[in-house]
């Protein structure tokens, strides 16, 4: 085949007669290729698959994608069998300035302003929208948009002023904000490890070869805590070969850069049925599948709007498998039941419009204690907000504590806390993370861990988990890491996911997160803290559905470093992205409780099944 010379033709598709080996996909789709004109004359390289042996029409799902849309030569980037069997087009975009599409990349690209001129990812999609319904063979004249992560925001953006034609979105994990709570920072907190591992050949210069990083053979903690402060990165590791880079050390407060790439704060005049996909354990997005369904109720409140949060990785539900994580069983494939019960009834009511599929429910939630799947009419439920304050001896309990007091930890960031129990051999971040025991955590001097007697009944909680502390603290800033612990009792004979034991003594990390305290009135204007001075801070952590179920024992644990993943707050207020080696120092941090200050959790508790 003459891709070269077909791309040259512009906008001209070719049946390819050269597939690959796999006798499964090349038995039953015909596959394109087309390069497909934009408003501004910029052609999107596009390959679609075309089902064969069965009757048509089809409606087309497509996905958008900055990792590469594939070639007609080769299988589909995603599918499943039921998918397949059920009949559908597959359509896979190279989005602008990425793989064989023109034109020049911006990481999620900000949406124009409804009525103004020129492009957007909403106006690149409703333009491919148009043309594949006029071109594509056997297309029913419906199209719906599907992906994960960054695919996924590309189908949320999709779906702002969209084409007629489109009828179903689902955004899955979507980059959301990558200021408040997705992949680059949480609640201004940058997430280090991942951002620099990640950007080093995504956001390369096109055309140019990533940076070589020399890592020394180090772990991921010694290399990172090695390179310094963030300032660092450039002079060390970077020197100019990766501007995006400097991008992000221009940007350190929730400014309009980060505002207007925000997916949650646009999604507006959106027209067609919209189901949103998140795993309780993304390290990435689970902030953006929670939040964009939430906007969604409130901007779009005439469109069928659909949640699904499964006790999943980044994107794990696509395996269709999901049975375990880290060493929690699930007790089935949860996968495969959101493919078969979710995701594709939703296709076909909304995208082939077969209104005798009936509609999904509302929210279809996981209990990530009880392992079931639980729906609601709407989420976060109707609950009883109920406070699980800190006391002395490092004790929780339901009642305000009457005494005042304090426990003291220090925060070094010459040895910050780490995330992981292996972080010395860890030179990656692994996606099961946010699932992994936490035993190793208790055990360092520099995190204090409050307890409640063993549960003598079950305590079933879902929504937000609020996080209302009073703290001291010997610098200007800090960090706040608050995990909300399930463990379960020493004696315990649930077989871990791995048959290598048993989960005794298993400490689940039910919710967690980080917090910069400058943050804490406002992200766009930062204030320091006054030291010694008692500072009040409330902000919420990712929702969760969760029974504590009798025998086990809630724990709730707080630190100020989660090392490399997070960056390390030197203590000081400043702009920690032009801080230097010499700006960090140690800080006595004192979490309080009891009479005025009395620090607490604040769960949302459910009646039991």
């Amino acid at each position: 085949m003459q891709r070269g010379r077909l791309l040259s033709l512009g906008a001209i598709a070719l049946v390819s007669l050269a597939f690959g080996q796999n006798p499964t996909w090349r038995d039953n789709f015909d596959s394109y290729e087309y390069m497909i004109p934009a408003r501004d004359g910029t052609k999107l390289y596009t390959v679609v698959y075309v089902p064969k042996g069965k009757t048509g029409p089809f409606p087309i799902l497509m996905e958008r994608t900055p990792y590469g849309a594939g070639n007609p030569n080769a299988a589909p980037r995603r599918s499943y069998a039921a998918l397949n069997d059920a009949g559908y087009i597959l359509a896979f975009q190279d989005v602008r300035g990425k793989g064989g599409s023109e034109g020049d990349f911006i990481n999620v690209r900000p949406t124009l302003r409804a009525g103004s001129s020129g492009i957007d990812e909403s106006t690149d999609t409703y333009d491919t929208v148009d043309y594949l319904i006029k071109n594509v063979p056997q297309n029913s004249g419906r199209v719906g948009l599907w992906g994960i992560s960054y695919p996924g925001f590309y189908a949320g953006a999709g779906a702002i002023r969209n084409h007629p034609a489109l009828k179903a979105v689902s955004p899955q994990a979507p980059v959301n904000d990558w200021f408040l709570g997705d992949d680059v920072h949480h609640n201004g907190v940058m997430f280090v490890q991942e951002t620099f591992d990640f950007a080093v050949n995504f956001n390369r210069v096109r055309g140019t070869q990533p940076p070589q990083i020399d890592r020394e053979g180090l772990s991921a903690y010694a290399f990172y805590l090695k390179t310094g402060a963030l300032s660092n990165f450039e002079t060390k590791h970077l020197q100019g070969r990766l501007p995006y880079w400097q991008e992000l050390m221009s940007n350190g407060t929730y400014n309009e850069y980060w505002k207007s790439r925000a997916l949650w704060r646009s999604f507006s005049d959106v027209n067609c049925a919209v189901l949103t996909v998140g795993g309780w354990y993304d390290k990435e997005d689970m902030w953006g599948a929670l939040n964009l369904y939430k906007a969604s109720e409130r901007q779009n409140p005439n469109t069928p709007n659909y949640l699904i949060m499964g006790p999943w990785s980044h994107g794990q539900w696509a395996s269709g498998n999901g049975a375990s994580l880290s060493e929690l069983p699930w007790g089935s494939r949860t996968g495969q039941y959101f493919q078969e019960n979710v995701e594709l009834p939703f296709f076909e009511r909304y995208l082939r419009g077969n209104d005798s599929v009936r509609a999904i429910p509302e929210a279809t939630m996981f209990d990530t204690g009880n392992l079931t799947w639980n729906t609601f009419s709407e989420w976060p439920p109707k609950s009883n907000a109920t406070a699980l304050y800190l006391d002395k001896n490092r004790e929780l309990t339901w009642s305000r504590p009457a005494t005042s007091g304090g426990t003291v930890y220090v925060a070094d960031p010459s040895r910050p806390t780490p995330y992981l129990a292996d972080y010395m051999e860890s030179t990656r971040s692994p996606g099961d993370w946010l699932a992994r025991d936490q035993r190793f955590s208790s055990r360092r001097g520099d995190t204090v861990t409050f307890q409640l007697p063993v549960q003598t009944s079950d305590l079933k909680v879902g929504g937000p988990v609020y996080v209302d502390f009073w703290v001291k603290t010997s610098g200007t800033d800090a960090d706040l890491v608050v995990k909300v612990i399930d463990e379960f009792p020493e004696n315990d004979s649930t077989p871990n996911a791995s048959g290598t034991g048993t989960l005794a003594g298993y400490q689940h990390m039910v919710r967690s997160d980080i917090f910069r305290l400058k943050f804490r009135n406002s992200f766009e204007r930062p204030e320091p803290v006054r030291p010694g001075q008692p500072t009040h801070v409330r902000f919420a952590l990712n929702d969760v559905l969760h029974t504590f179920r009798k025998g086990h024992r809630i724990l709730v644990q707080v630190s100020s470093y989660w090392f490399p993943i997070a960056d390390r707050n030197p203590n000081q207020f400043m702009d920690i992205y032009r801080a230097t080696d010499a700006d960090f120092r140690k800080a006595t941090i004192e979490v309080l409780h009891g009479g005025t200050t009395a620090s607490h959790i604040e769960l949302g508790v459910l009646p039991n099944d």
